[in-house]
């Protein structure tokens, strides 16, 4: 059976729906999947899986901040053994989706791209291709529930919604038959 390994970061909810969606459309497609909260990330094996998913919300331009101090433990974990190599050769059969959920009020997605990118280095550097980069959006919440209706983006009040989610799952459809 293909592993799959999810891990994510979610403070308001968004991630936290697109990551449910996406982990229960790998278990419909057949794959094991070992769902990992951000905050327990730094020890688990990136490379034991065929497939690894990860998500997280935009937070100034970055990942939340657990999933960047997972992603710095597991560097200097590879960097250490030696798993990260120059020119990063790649490992076959070895595949990453990034995904994030963002609300963009003042750029729109420009805000985004560079989280997914920083994600997607540990991937790169360890040889895993990256076979997408995901970009769904996301209201805001609390203090700031009011930008999901003046920002760049129109009204994203109650995204991400059914049809995100519906996205969310045709992707994974679609990536796995790569």
């Amino acid at each position: 059976m293909t592993k799959a390994l999810h891990i994510n970061f979610s403070a308001t909810g968004n991630t936290g729906k697109i990551a449910e969606t996406i982990s229960q459309t790998l278990r419909q497609e057949g794959l094991d999947v070992d769902p990992v909260a951000a905050k327990d990330a730094a020890n688990v094996d990136l490379l034991e899986y065929d497939w690894i998913f990860l998500g997280s919300g935009v937070y100034e331009w970055l990942p939340g901040k657990p999933l960047r101090e997972a992603l710095a433990s597991l560097r200097k974990k590879y960097v250490e053994s030696g798993d990260i190599k120059p020119a990063s050769p790649r490992i076959p059969g070895r595949k990453a989706v990034v995904y994030c959920t963002y609300g963009g009020v003042h750029t729109g997605i420009n805000e985004a791209v560079p989280a997914v990118k920083y994600m997607a280095q540990i991937f790169d550097h360890l040889g895993i291709d990256v076979a997408g980069e995901w970009y769904f959006v996301g209201a805001y919440h609390g203090k700031m529930e009011n930008f999901s209706r003046v920002g760049r983006l129109g009204d994203i009040s109650g995204r991400p919604d059914e049809r995100d989610l519906r996205e969310a799952a045709e992707r994974v459809r679609g990536v796995l038959k790569t």
